[in-house]
């Protein structure tokens, strides 16, 4: 496990920018050379005991975080749990994993065949939640998932990993809404995605996120290479509580077009 929450955030994020090249884009685009403020990062998994949901907090829990949400996505056959560092500058941590045995016994056992392949030993490494896949895996095994879940193709395809960092908007210069975010996304050729429309949210819950449909790249299978979304980029613009505090949770009903970022179909 990390001790050092800045040493973990930037090994993820190094680890993104090898997986999404038009996050360097979007940076320059938004950022205009100066640093960007993460909202949050966004990691998948399985609820297998080696390696479920709990098994990934653990690389941030040991580093302060609590957890601060519980979340279902029914259709998608989903729960996760949002995370929050007492240092509010750190960015907050959603984790989601699918619920295998609600699943064909065809997937749950395609899946449960390839966490036997990851070594107990990795998942409490240093680099486990930056580390890829553990396993192998052919072209015609990912096509199988992901006609039943495409959530379950993506983590068998990219293993562990940030499936996405999220640009905060309270924090951006230049721009004061998500609209202008998105115009300026838009007028520079990125694609978004406009799952319940680009905008997800709204100030009377508190929250507003779109996200970049996920960037597609060469990503090498047992038997070949195919070209397959890869991660995403998304923006969030927090509203103030009655409190006057900025709301720091999430919407499920938002959450679950989020996730669409990385739909084959629609990229």
């Amino acid at each position: 496990m990390h001790t050092d929450i800045n040493a973990l955030f930037a090994a993820l994020w190094q680890d993104y920018i090898q997986m999404t090249p038009s996050a360097a884009k979007v940076h320059a685009l938004l950022g205009h050379g100066k640093p960007i403020i993460n909202d949050h990062i966004a990691l998948r998994t399985f609820n297998i005991a080696k390696v479920n949901l709990d098994v990934l907090a653990k690389h941030f829990t040991s580093l302060g975080y609590v957890p601060c949400g519980d979340y279902e996505f029914e259709q998608k056959k989903l729960i996760a749990k949002h995370f929050e560092h007492p240092d509010s500058t750190q960015p907050k941590v959603f984790i989601s994993e699918l619920l295998v045995e609600e699943f064909s016994p065809a997937l749950q056992e395609t899946i449960q065949g390839l966490i036997a392949q990851v070594d107990a030993a990795a998942t409490t490494a240093d680099n486990f939640i930056y580390s890829g896949r553990h396993w192998s895996l052919d072209s015609k095994t990912y096509q199988d998932l992901l006609t039943e879940s495409e959530y379950a193709a993506w983590v068998a395809a990219f293993g562990y990993r940030a499936n996405h960092f999220t640009v905060s908007i309270n924090h951006l210069d230049g721009f004061e809404t998500l609209e202008s975010v998105n115009d300026a996304l838009k007028q520079a050729g990125f694609v978004l995605n406009g799952s319940g429309g680009e905008i997800k949210g709204s100030p009377e819950v508190l929250l507003e996120q779109s996200s970049t449909m996920a960037d597609k790249i060469g990503l090498e299978f047992t038997d070949a290479t195919v070209e397959i979304p890869s991660c995403f980029y998304e923006f969030a613009l927090r509203y103030p509580m009655a409190n006057g505090e900025l709301y720091t949770g999430f919407v499920a009903a938002s959450a679950d077009k989020i996730f669409e970022s990385t739909n084959v179909n629609k990229a």
